[in-house]
């Protein structure tokens, strides 16, 4: 399997683990978010919580020159962890979300 296959694999799977759980609390959606043309990658939330609308992102990642980057990371642990367990190494995980692009 190539890189980019692999890798498409691997944040399915991570981010599928995390759309299992259900919030503590209100009436909250996880959905997941599977892009492989673009290699755009989310999990999103929405529902009420108590006489709120709860509704945005808590995951967003891409790949993007053979490089996972990760967007937006709303998970309490992170998901960083997760990806170098199920094989994505390191060197090629970018915390996008941070100034200028900085590797894990």
């Amino acid at each position: 399997m190539d890189t980019i296959k692999s890798y498409q694999a691997v944040i399915k799977q991570v981010i599928s683990e995390y759309a299992k759980f259900r919030p503590s609390h209100g009436n909250i959606h996880l959905e997941p978010i599977f892009d492989d043309v673009n290699s755009r990658y989310a999990l999103m939330q929405f529902g009420w919580d108590r006489d709120r609308r709860v509704r945005g992102n808590l995951i967003y990642v891409s790949i993007k020159d053979n490089k996972v980057l990760i967007e937006y990371d709303g998970i309490e642990s992170g998901i960083t962890q997760d990806l170098i367990e199920k094989g994505i190494p390191e060197r090629d995980i970018v915390l996008a979300f941070l100034p200028e692009f900085q590797a894990v």
